[in-house]
């Protein structure tokens, strides 16, 4: 747990990292450095566009696996790191 912590940490201290969350297959936040509604609304949301590119991946070729998923939008990028039972997303700002 404590590797956990840490490295959660070191992610968060990157220059630019507005959050971090690491969220459940059921796309409920266990950690979160944000505050509860928009912790709420990018653990919902998030969770079922990776499952979907996930889905996607998968009907591409039946082989392979969706290891990454980044986002990008005028505002923010998204990043994704899904695993068997967690989904780590980080929030950053990509003008920092």
């Amino acid at each position: 747990m404590a590797e956990v912590e840490e490295t959660l940490k070191r992610v968060q201290s990157h220059k630019g990292v507005i959050g971090t969350m690491v969220v459940n297959a059921e796309g409920i936040p266990i950690r979160t450095t944000l505050d509860n509604s928009t912790t709420v609304q990018y653990a919902g949301l998030l969770q079922q566009l990776t499952m979907k590119a996930k889905s996607t991946v998968r009907d591409i070729d039946p082989q392979n696996d969706l290891t990454f998923l980044r986002i990008r939008s005028k505002k923010h990028e998204i990043m994704v790191a899904p695993d068997k039972e967690y989904l780590l997303i980080v929030i950053q700002n990509p003008c920092e």
